[in-house]
């Protein structure tokens, strides 16, 4: 499907990062949470990939897609599109099978999120909050305490009890003030939350990331087949 819509708004996420916002406009856009779209001014020659950073049911409820756009140190995310209220887009998708089960048969969920990797899983974990009787846990690990999109959001559904939240900041020599966990997530820090093998997991982030979890995951008893993941985003450096 391509559609041509425009931008809504574009907000702030991180120094990096901005959340940008599109204008449905009433039309019937139907995905699966974890799913990506690409965008692109409307008639530019290229498009990029980006991941729905909102669950179907904002999407909806909202009339809008909200994505997670990285941006170089001016704010601009690039020749391919410009970032401005009311800006012309053409927007094609959804595309990937890096999604949210329509009827998982587990009620425990964890995501872990490497940077920009939090935008399909946000989606997901929003969309898995309005599953009955749902345990979820999520880790999210950053380069600099300043690098945490949404953070105030998942601060609030954790004070609320709605989900298990840990974070890390991996650059210590970035983090001054930062009094939470520092340095990549390791076992110990996953057994936290992994409280039972019969968890579905989805990591999404750097290679580094996407490549150690399954293991360390797998160490605690959660089997390949609960394990779904992603590469999104920086080199494994990064994060």
């Amino acid at each position: 499907m391509l559609l041509a819509l425009s931008i809504r708004d574009v907000l702030p996420a991180t120094p990096r990062a901005r959340r940008v916002r599109v204008d449905l406009n009433g039309a019937a856009f139907t995905y699966t949470a974890g799913q990506a779209v690409k965008v692109g001014a409307r008639g530019a020659d290229a498009r990029k990939p980006y991941s729905i950073a909102a669950a179907p049911e904002d999407a909806r409820r909202d009339d809008c897609l909200e994505l997670l756009v990285g941006v170089d140190a001016d704010g601009s995310a690039g020749a391919h599109l410009t970032l401005a209220p009311g800006a012309p887009v053409e927007v094609e998708g959804p595309f990937g099978t890096f999604t949210f089960p329509d009827d998982p048969r587990e009620q425990r969920f964890i995501f872990i999120a490497g940077g920009t990797g939090i935008a399909p899983l946000r989606a997901m974990l929003r969309h898995a909050l309005g599953i009955p009787h749902q345990e979820i846990g999520l880790f999210y690990s950053a380069r600099t305490p300043d690098e945490f999109a949404y953070e105030a959001e998942l601060r609030e559904f954790a004070a609320a009890g709605y989900i298990e939240l840990r974070q890390t900041v991996t650059r210590a020599d970035a983090a001054a003030g930062w009094v939470g966990a520092r340095g990549r997530l390791d076992r110990a820090a996953l057994a936290e939350l992994v409280h039972d093998p019969a968890t579905l997991c989805f990591i999404c982030g750097p290679s580094t990331l996407v490549d150690e979890m399954p293991k360390r995951l797998g160490d605690l008893g959660v089997p390949p087949s609960r394990i779904r993941i992603e590469e999104w985003g920086p080199p494994a450096t990064s994060t």
